[in-house]
């Protein structure tokens, strides 16, 4: 259930400035919309995996809240990272 380790460093590559910066928001907004794709296949498929819907529901939540904090602070980036991970049809 996990991201591996290469889908992750492709993520960081791609949206950080460099291959360790985990930090930036835009990466942590990119890792969380993937980690967030992820269950939401398997919830799909495991309709009563309880838990696994509440964790869900957390990296939801926290993804919303950066994103926030993105557009509060550089609304071009917030625009283009939007763009980019096909968020906000």
């Amino acid at each position: 259930m996990a991201l591996n380790k290469e889908r992750a460093t492709s993520i960081v590559t791609k949206f950080g400035k460099n291959e360790k910066d985990t930090g930036a928001s835009e990466v942590q907004v990119a890792l969380l919309t993937e980690r967030i794709n992820q269950l939401t296949g398997h919830c799909k498929q495991f309709k009563k995996d309880k838990s696994s819907q509440r964790g869900l529901l957390i990296l939801v939540g926290k993804r919303r809240r950066m994103l926030k904090y993105v557009q509060r602070t550089d609304l071009e980036k917030y625009r283009s990272l939007i763009k980019e991970l096909g968020l906000r049809k």
